[in-house]
């Protein structure tokens, strides 16, 4: 049965003196994924619950031109570089030089800029029914940021119902890099309701604190006794009405949880969702040594999306493994900087079942 309601002609555009279009992967258990090469955003993403009915579990629009020209909401579904989330005041430091990023959310720079990799067309080349590869050049200097980046980037949807992320990139210079997947998820549907029913685990300890801005403030917070604790599998509602000045901060839930890890490379499970009236499953594994988990907090229902209703307040959620916020000014984070002759590796994974 075939679920993908897109039409390839809807996506056909040229986009900055390029040509945006329209990709189909499947998989042998009916799993469904549209993706674009704006941005390589996933447009929809068909997945089953408990009992074979199949939904549309991701945000997004039916057409280029929504995308390009967007109101509210930008990151749908994208590809999210030079540098994922925030960057303090739009500055680094790096071999002696400071650079100067667009300040595009409030006074830091986020998600890379005005023009990040979301808004760029990437070329595309389908490898099989279930696999594409995306690959992009960032100029030196491109937002401000240093040094020639060439990503390589391929989505795969798997036989055991995984869609895969694989990241890879190198630079002829050094320079600072955070590459992100961004879809938002609600395993009711997209546009069916809100989130605060899933039920969350983050398999970490600690989280970054962050001020007023959404800054981290260099110390590991620990998640015990607050609302920030996920490691047993916790309804994401229960506690937003608790007096707690980080949830203040972010609106609710929009912070970056430090994996409990064995290994500094391998894909290790970073968190799992559940969806009680479904029973659709999801589980996040990565090599990363963050997640970012957003709860929607912004969406304010003036978006109508691709099944005709809007997306409303707590209506998705966005679970983003990465290196921590503002990691080129805190010294004590993971480290960002990919230097030439070194590899970039990020893998996503997210896997899809029932219970």
């Amino acid at each position: 049965m075939k679920h993908i309601k897109s039409k390839r002609a809807d996506f056909q555009a040229e986009v900055n003196g390029k040509q945006t279009d329209l990709y189909i992967l499947k998989n042998k258990n009916g799993l469904e994924m549209a993706v674009t090469n704006f941005g390589a955003r996933v447009v929809e993403l068909w997945i089953p619950d408990k009992d074979g009915n199949f939904a549309d579990v991701v945000l997004g629009h039916n057409n280029i031109d929504e995308y390009v020209n967007y109101e509210g909401e930008r990151f749908l579904g994208a590809t999210i570089g030079r540098f994922g989330n925030r960057i303090a005041t739009g500055q680094f430091e790096l071999d002696g030089v400071t650079y100067q990023l667009p300040l595009n959310n409030g006074p830091n720079s986020l998600h890379g800029g005005f023009n990040g990799f979301d808004m760029v067309v990437w070329d595309a080349t389908q490898i099989s029914d279930n696999e594409i590869e995306f690959r992009y050049i960032s100029k030196d200097g491109e937002e401000g940021y240093p040094g020639t980046l060439s990503v390589d980037m391929t989505y795969q949807l798997t036989d055991d119902n995984e869609f895969v992320v694989t990241h890879r990139a190198v630079t002829d210079k050094s320079t600072i890099i955070n590459l992100t997947h961004h879809s938002f998820f609600n395993l009711h549907g997209e546009g069916n309701g809100s989130i605060n029913d899933h039920i969350l685990m983050l398999n970490a300890d600690k989280y970054t604190p962050v001020d007023s801005v959404l800054i981290p403030n260099g110390e590991l917070g620990e998640v015990e006794n607050t609302p920030m604790d996920f490691r047993i599998p916790t309804e994401i509602g229960s506690r937003l009405g608790v007096e707690f000045q980080q949830l203040k901060y972010g609106g609710g839930y929009d912070h970056n949880w430090v994996l409990n890890r064995k290994s500094d490379k391998d894909i290790e499970l970073a968190a799992t969702v559940y969806e009680p009236a479904s029973g659709r499953f999801m589980e996040v594994l990565t090599t990363e040594p963050g997640i970012q988990f957003y709860g929607g907090n912004f969406f304010d229902g003036s978006i109508v999306g691709k099944c005709g209703k809007t997306y409303d307040y707590r209506g998705s959620l966005a679970l983003e493994t990465q290196h921590y916020p503002d990691s080129p000014n805190q010294p004590e984070f993971p480290s960002t900087v990919l230097n030439p002759a070194e590899n970039y590796y990020h893998v996503c994974i997210y896997k899809f079942g029932v219970k």
